[in-house]
Protein backbone atom coordinates (compact mmCIF):
# COMPACT_ATOMS: atom_id res chain seq x y z
CA UNK A 1 0.00 0.00 0.00
CA UNK A 2 2.58 2.47 0.95
CA UNK A 3 4.98 1.87 -2.58
CA UNK A 4 1.39 1.80 -4.21
CA UNK A 5 0.95 5.60 -2.79
CA UNK A 6 3.98 6.79 -3.22
CA UNK A 7 4.47 5.46 -6.70
CA UNK A 8 0.90 6.71 -7.65
CA UNK A 9 1.86 10.11 -6.36
CA UNK A 10 4.65 10.27 -8.20
CA UNK A 11 3.16 9.32 -11.48
CA UNK A 12 0.35 12.07 -10.86
CA UNK A 13 2.66 15.67 -10.41
CA UNK A 14 6.26 17.24 -11.05
CA UNK A 15 6.04 18.81 -8.18
CA UNK A 16 7.89 18.26 -5.41
CA UNK A 17 7.07 14.91 -3.56
CA UNK A 18 7.99 14.71 -0.04
CA UNK A 19 6.19 11.68 2.05
CA UNK A 20 5.65 12.46 5.97
CA UNK A 21 6.71 8.96 7.42
CA UNK A 22 5.16 7.68 11.04
CA UNK A 23 7.32 6.25 13.60
CA UNK A 24 5.04 3.68 14.28
CA UNK A 25 6.62 0.78 12.60
CA UNK A 26 9.36 -1.01 13.21
CA UNK A 27 12.02 0.70 11.03
CA UNK A 28 11.60 4.28 9.58
CA UNK A 29 14.82 3.93 7.81
CA UNK A 30 13.37 1.02 5.22
CA UNK A 31 10.46 3.45 4.67
CA UNK A 32 12.62 6.18 3.92
CA UNK A 33 14.90 4.39 1.40
CA UNK A 34 11.81 3.07 0.07
CA UNK A 35 9.79 6.66 -0.86
CA UNK A 36 13.55 7.45 -1.98
CA UNK A 37 13.25 4.75 -4.53
CA UNK A 38 10.30 5.17 -5.69
CA UNK A 39 10.96 8.73 -6.62
CA UNK A 40 10.11 11.30 -3.54
CA UNK A 41 12.24 14.29 -3.38
CA UNK A 42 12.38 14.57 0.43
CA UNK A 43 10.93 12.68 3.59
CA UNK A 44 9.71 14.58 6.80
CA UNK A 45 10.02 12.83 10.00
CA UNK A 46 8.20 12.06 12.13
CA UNK A 47 4.10 12.46 12.43
CA UNK A 48 2.60 11.52 15.64
CA UNK A 49 3.59 8.44 18.14
CA UNK A 50 0.50 6.53 19.58
CA UNK A 51 -0.71 6.97 22.78
CA UNK A 52 -3.29 5.81 25.17
CA UNK A 53 -4.67 7.08 28.05
CA UNK A 54 -7.25 5.22 30.37
CA UNK A 55 -9.98 6.97 32.07
CA UNK A 56 -9.81 5.90 35.60
CA UNK A 57 -13.02 6.36 36.19
CA UNK A 58 -14.83 4.20 33.46
CA UNK A 59 -11.84 1.95 33.41
CA UNK A 60 -11.63 1.84 29.58
CA UNK A 61 -9.49 3.45 27.19
CA UNK A 62 -10.44 7.54 26.81
CA UNK A 63 -9.98 7.76 23.38
CA UNK A 64 -13.26 6.35 20.88
CA UNK A 65 -10.31 4.75 18.88
CA UNK A 66 -8.46 3.51 22.07
CA UNK A 67 -5.04 5.32 20.93
CA UNK A 68 -4.66 8.81 19.36
CA UNK A 69 -1.57 10.36 18.15
CA UNK A 70 1.10 11.51 20.82
CA UNK A 71 2.91 14.69 19.68
CA UNK A 72 4.67 17.65 21.56
CA UNK A 73 8.02 18.39 23.56
CA UNK A 74 7.84 14.73 25.21
CA UNK A 75 8.47 12.89 21.49
CA UNK A 76 11.78 15.12 20.93
CA UNK A 77 14.27 12.39 21.56
CA UNK A 78 12.30 9.98 19.61
CA UNK A 79 12.17 11.88 16.67
CA UNK A 80 15.66 12.95 16.58
CA UNK A 81 16.98 9.12 16.72
CA UNK A 82 14.64 8.54 13.92
CA UNK A 83 15.94 11.58 11.91
CA UNK A 84 19.97 10.87 12.34
CA UNK A 85 18.66 7.29 11.66
CA UNK A 86 17.08 8.23 8.04
CA UNK A 87 20.34 10.62 7.35
CA UNK A 88 22.33 7.38 7.30
CA UNK A 89 19.75 5.90 4.79
CA UNK A 90 19.13 8.33 2.19
CA UNK A 91 20.31 10.99 -0.03
CA UNK A 92 17.23 12.93 -0.12
CA UNK A 93 16.57 15.93 2.22
CA UNK A 94 15.33 14.80 5.31
CA UNK A 95 13.06 17.09 7.15
CA UNK A 96 12.80 16.92 10.87
CA UNK A 97 9.90 17.44 13.22
CA UNK A 98 8.77 16.22 16.24
CA UNK A 99 8.75 18.49 20.07
CA UNK A 100 10.95 21.03 18.25
CA UNK A 101 10.11 23.88 20.21
CA UNK A 102 13.24 26.31 20.37
CA UNK A 103 16.08 26.93 18.35
CA UNK A 104 18.36 24.51 20.09
CA UNK A 105 15.94 21.39 19.55
CA UNK A 106 16.23 22.89 15.86
CA UNK A 107 19.38 22.96 15.72
CA UNK A 108 19.99 19.52 17.23
CA UNK A 109 17.71 18.32 14.36
CA UNK A 110 19.82 20.20 11.71
CA UNK A 111 22.95 18.29 13.29
CA UNK A 112 21.46 15.01 13.21
CA UNK A 113 20.96 15.62 9.19
CA UNK A 114 17.78 17.86 8.84
CA UNK A 115 18.17 19.89 5.93
CA UNK A 116 14.59 21.78 7.46
CA UNK A 117 12.20 21.51 10.53
CA UNK A 118 8.79 21.99 10.94
CA UNK A 119 7.56 23.22 14.39
CA UNK A 120 3.79 22.17 15.07
CA UNK A 121 2.80 21.83 18.68
CA UNK A 122 4.93 24.99 19.98
CA UNK A 123 3.43 27.06 17.00
CA UNK A 124 0.03 26.73 18.93
CA UNK A 125 1.65 27.80 22.04
CA UNK A 126 3.97 30.77 21.06
CA UNK A 127 2.96 31.33 17.44
CA UNK A 128 6.25 33.56 17.47
CA UNK A 129 8.55 30.88 18.27
CA UNK A 130 9.22 30.12 14.25
CA UNK A 131 10.49 33.54 14.00
CA UNK A 132 13.03 33.74 17.30
CA UNK A 133 14.37 30.15 15.81
CA UNK A 134 15.25 31.43 12.04
CA UNK A 135 16.70 35.08 13.87
CA UNK A 136 18.62 33.01 16.51
CA UNK A 137 20.07 30.38 13.66
CA UNK A 138 21.15 33.87 11.77
CA UNK A 139 23.02 34.74 14.65
CA UNK A 140 24.74 31.11 15.63
CA UNK A 141 25.89 31.14 11.78
CA UNK A 142 27.30 34.28 11.80
CA UNK A 143 29.13 33.88 15.27
CA UNK A 144 30.20 30.58 14.65
CA UNK A 145 31.26 31.70 10.63
CA UNK A 146 28.91 28.54 9.16
CA UNK A 147 28.84 30.29 5.83
CA UNK A 148 25.95 27.54 4.42
CA UNK A 149 23.44 25.90 6.51
CA UNK A 150 24.59 22.58 4.34
CA UNK A 151 27.93 22.84 6.07
CA UNK A 152 26.22 22.03 8.91
CA UNK A 153 23.40 19.70 8.33
CA UNK A 154 24.58 16.32 9.42
CA UNK A 155 27.53 17.21 11.16
CA UNK A 156 26.22 15.39 14.29
CA UNK A 157 28.09 12.10 11.54
CA UNK A 158 31.18 13.47 11.17
CA UNK A 159 34.22 12.16 13.06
Amino acid sequence: VFSDLVERARKATSCPLIVKLSPNVTDVTVFAKAAEDLGADAVSAVNTFLGMKIDLGTRRPHFKNRVAGYSGPAIKPMALRIVYEIYQKVSIPVIGLGGICSFEDALEFIFAGAHAVSIGTMSMVDPMVSVRCVEKLESYMKSEKVASLADIVGCAHRP
